[in-house]
């Protein structure tokens, strides 16, 4: 488990920029589906159940104006940065590992 910081800036104004912090990568994966599912209660409010697929998740991802981890390294000791496509990559594979169980 690699403490995890996900930064956040969903418009083009600095003022939208926020974080949050994860105890491992995956809890990060699973926050970022979270806002995702967040945002879609907002823009349906009226809606009894919501349901989406992985690429409209990434297009979500990729509309972000910024989204990056920064990912613990014991053996350094200091935070490794990673983009979009990163975290793409391992939402897919959480995804994956929780569609097979």
């Amino acid at each position: 488990m690699a403490h995890t910081i996900l930064l956040v800036q969903p418009q083009k104004k600095p003022e939208s920029r926020t974080y949050c912090d994860f105890e491992s990568v995956n809890e990060c994966m699973e926050g970022v589906c979270k806002m995702y599912e967040e945002h879609l209660k907002r823009v349906n409010p009226f809606s009894p159940s919501i349901t989406y697929d992985i690429s409209q998740l990434f297009d979500f991802v990729d509309q972000l104006q910024d989204l990056c981890c920064l990912v613990f390294q014991k053996s350094t000791g200091t935070y490794m940065p990673y983009n979009k496509d990163w975290i793409k990559e391992k939402i897919y594979i959480m995804l994956r590992r929780q569609a097979g169980k």
